[in-house]
């Protein structure tokens, strides 16, 4: 039988909860196994609505951010403050800022550097403060995904080159079929397979169909959300994006 990720379904209005629920969970238990944890955050639509069910009174002092490194799995080539970076909804959190490690975008764009910069310099960092397999692959203990419309996670969309790079970190054109059309930055979805675990988060009826075809069995390359189909990932889905998958 295919490995598949376990499945939870919900409202809508009860998915940014249940997700912050998640993340305080497995980042308690990072720290108190091994006195730190990494984590992966993403941005888009999703973050705001975590970052308020983790400031909320429920989870509220559940994790100690001290503890806490926070990396992006992807961001665009844009600076920190401007409205399409994945940088801003963190503002609110209380996380320290040297536990901080955004993409260094604006770093890049100050030099007159590119992408390829900020992904190379990304890399480095990451080899330098986070742990790694035994292959060097950077070891997290959460990795947080977002799914686009079209299937794709990180950003890496339907058929792209990042696949094929050894590097753990890549540059990405800007995309013409979905907006923005910027440039960006995307951690390989090796850093995503290596991960201890997995939360795919994803509210809405235009992700259905790709859902299904991921959890289905459908080529990687062509529905990238695919690469979550791994014992270590868990999916929380609304009903609207959960319509096409089969029910038992």
């Amino acid at each position: 039988m295919s490995v598949r990720p376990s499945l939870i379904v919900l409202p809508a209005a009860e998915v940014p909860a249940a997700a912050a629920s998640f993340i305080a969970r497995v980042l308690s238990v990072a720290v108190a196994e091994r006195g730190v944890a990494h984590w992966a955050t993403t941005g888009g639509s999703a973050a705001p609505g975590i970052y308020s069910a983790l400031l909320g009174p429920d989870l509220a002092g559940s994790v100690d951010w001290t503890a806490v490194h926070t990396w992006w799995g992807d961001d665009r080539f844009v600076g920190h403050e401007d409205p399409l970076s994945n940088v801003l909804p963190i503002r609110v959190m209380p996380v320290p800022a040297a536990n901080l490690h955004p993409i260094p975008t604006e770093a890049a764009i100050a030099r007159g550097e590119g992408a390829a910069w900020a992904a190379a310099a990304y890399a480095d960092e990451l080899a330098a403060v986070a742990p790694s397999t035994m292959d060097g692959v950077p070891l997290l203990d959460l990795v947080i995904l977002g799914v686009g419309p079209d299937g794709h996670i990180l950003s890496v969309f339907p058929g792209s080159a990042v696949w094929d790079s050894p590097a753990q970190v890549c540059a990405v054109p800007a995309p013409t079929h979905i907006e923005p059309h910027v440039d960006r930055v995307t951690v390989h979805p090796r850093i995503v397979a290596a991960a201890r675990q997995v939360l795919v988060i994803s509210t809405g009826a235009s992700k259905a169909a790709n859902l299904a075809r991921a959890w289905a069995g459908a080529d990687v390359r062509d529905v990238p959300v695919g690469a979550t189909m791994l014992a270590t990932a868990t999916w929380i889905l609304d009903e609207t994006a959960a319509a096409e998958l089969p029910r038992d």
